[in-house]
């Protein structure tokens, strides 16, 4: 039985490292045509998806993490929910990648391992602060999403869509985590994640 979920979730590593991610929406922004980018605009266009790419490898980590942990079976409905809709995400992201002609960060692995590792942990403290940690993941997460629409090229409308999509989806998985539950986190682990998350973004932009 033990051995049985551990082949599970190895695999589940696999699939969100090498290959490609399913969506079952619509790809946001497919419908339009691809805007004139300068090579410089695409590239930093290109960049800024990358780290969007990388925050959703670290999605489904910490996802992945949290429900190995949870006690509520409800809780790990919403988890895997949730999981799912940041595989569309996943999917989205390296599309656009590729389409802008960029790479995804060769840290994928490093990223993995520690959201893993600290989805695992939160879980470990208990549902509530489960939710909590979900709920303060998905808010800095929208908060990095609004960054990122202030800085892509204005004409870059599919890379838009796709963000603005995300960031709805964010909210809703905050929202969630609300209504089942969650604590609020103290600031101290709060600054902890900002910085952990500031190391990353400005790390996968370049690696």
């Amino acid at each position: 039985m033990i051995a049985d979920r551990l082949i599970v979730e190895f695999d589940k590593v696999l699939h969100t490292l090498f290959a490609a991610a399913p969506t079952r929406r619509e790809v946001p922004g497919q419908a339009q045509k691809e805007s004139p980018l300068s090579t410089h605009e695409r590239a930093h266009a290109a960049a800024l998806m990358r780290i969007n790419h990388v925050g959703e490898i670290c999605a489904q980590a910490l996802y992945q993490g949290q429900a190995l942990t949870c006690h509520d079976p409800s809780i790990a409905q919403a988890l895997a929910q949730a999981a799912f809709e940041e595989t569309e995400h996943l999917a989205w992201t390296e599309r656009r990648i590729k389409e802008l002609g960029g790479r995804k960060s060769l840290l994928n692995p490093v990223w993995y391992l520690g959201a893993l590792s600290m989805g695992v942990l939160a879980g470990k403290l208990g549902d509530v602060w489960n939710l909590g940690f979900l709920a303060e993941t998905e808010r800095q997460v929208e908060a990095h999403l609004n960054h990122h629409l202030t800085q892509l090229p204005v004409q870059d409308t599919k890379s838009r869509a796709i963000i603005s999509q995300m960031r709805l989806d964010e909210i809703a998985h905050a929202e969630t985590a609300l209504r089942l539950g969650a604590r609020e986190l103290p600031a101290p682990v709060k600054l902890a994640m900002k910085v952990a998350s500031r190391v990353m973004t400005r790390t996968a932009y370049y690696v």
